[in-house]
């Protein structure tokens, strides 16, 4: 039987709020979204009572998760402040211990930690990695419709093709893009300890919102909504042991994206951009936002570089071309490659099959498996004092 609205809120009815007044009653609640099992929403509350919600968020999210049927909640806590209130004091932070996997996330993240740390230290330094993981990086733009998704997953495939084990995860909550990609119309299971199982691709751990919802759905979430889920799908998600994850990012450089690159452990970041004036101002910003957080640039990607004739074969500059290159050199960062505008490449993905699977030995192929090379000698500059790198062997 499938879980309705109605059993949500009979659910909530008894989580009381810090007044002892009932959720559903409590005029906090935003539009509950009850979907295959699947249960998402919002608390919405003033800031200053922040903390005092927590425990109710906590107490919500348990009470919707043992509804019979119920197989994945993300609840979040919205926290806004009002016209005129008050700035509450600052709080001091306690020790930060071994990571915990409760589902206390979406809470209001002190202005402290929006302040660059003393000493230079990286806000990453701070933050609990995840088990297994030896590395995520992130692949974002500072604009939408660079192609910065096929990217993701076709260098997710060139890393693949290092040697290493690398999941990709779909972080794109309002246009999920990975499902199309790799042509995957599975639901993910959930193991022993209720935790998400990601669905297996071309040798790729892959997890995505877009396998939870409906292709057509509006994802109509707040920004501590979105950051909910992120850290949903990526702490309760049962990826193994990987040398790598990558994280496809949302477009932009807004706050959302801000406080993701601050709160998980990334050891670089890929930006992807096209030739033109326009785009390379947003990647700009993009590496701008990973600098202030002192995420590592691996590098630059410029996405349709070229156009090549599939009749003829003859080369046009549609969107110019080397712009992406001379603003890496500008900004002290690696330029890692340029992939073509080309015809295969997007008829591979609309169809599910990426190039660097469909046609290995292809240019296209070939051109994605440098950048990923490259990205991972970048990578290992940071993970080789750490950890040796993984035994890869060239037959």
């Amino acid at each position: 039987m499938s879980v309705t609205q109605q059993q949500v809120i009979d659910a909530l009815s008894k989580v009381m709020s810090p007044r002892g007044v009932a959720l559903p009653n409590a005029n906090v609640l935003s539009a509950i979204t009850v979907t295959d099992g699947k249960v998402f929403f919002s608390v919405n509350v003033d800031a200053a009572e922040a903390r005092a919600w927590e425990s109710v968020r906590a107490q919500a999210e348990a009470a919707v998760r043992a509804i019979p049927g119920v197989t994945v909640a993300m609840i979040a806590l919205t926290a806004e402040r009002k016209p005129g209130s008050a700035t509450p004091p600052p709080v001091p932070q306690p020790q930060r211990h071994a990571p915990s996997h409760s589902h206390s996330h979406g809470g209001v993240q002190p202005a402290a930690s929006h302040r660059p740390p003393q000493g230079g230290q990286s806000p990453m330094s701070k933050q609990a990695e995840i088990p297994g993981i030896a590395a995520i990086i992130a692949v974002a733009s500072g604009k939408g419709g660079v192609g910065k998704s096929t990217t993701a997953l076709n260098l997710a495939l060139g890393l693949r093709d290092q040697g290493l084990r690398v999941g990709l995860l779909d972080a794109d909550i309002y246009g999920p893009s990975v499902p199309r990609l790799t042509g995957i119309h599975d639901k993910p299971q959930l193991n022993a300890d209720r935790k998400m199982i990601p669905i297996m691709r071309f040798g790729l751990a892959v997890m995505s919102i877009g396998f939870l919802v409906e292709e057509e759905t509006a994802m109509i979430w707040r920004g501590p909504m979105v950051m909910s889920a992120i850290t949903q799908m990526l702490r309760d998600v049962a990826w193994g042991t990987l040398d790598v994850l990558v994280v496809d990012m949302p477009p932009g450089t807004g706050d959302a994206q801000l406080t993701l690159a601050q709160n998980v452990p990334l050891k670089g970041a890929i930006i992807i951009s096209t030739p033109q004036d326009l785009s390379l101002i947003d990647a700009r910003r993009g590496l701008a936002m990973f600098k202030k957080v002192n995420v590592p640039v691996l590098g630059i990607v410029e996405n349709m570089s070229y156009f090549v004739c599939p009749k003829c074969g003859a080369r046009s500059d549609i969107f110019s071309h080397g712009g992406a290159r001379h603003e890496a050199e500008k900004l002290g960062v690696p330029f890692l490659g340029e992939v073509p505008l080309h015809m295969e490449i997007r008829s591979k993905s609309d169809a599910g099959q990426p190039v660097v699977v469909s046609m290995p030995g292809s240019e296209h192929a070939r051109i994605y498996r440098d950048i990923a090379a490259r990205a991972w000698e970048e990578l290992e500059k940071d993970l080789g004092s750490r950890r040796p790198a993984p035994r890869i062997v060239i037959e």
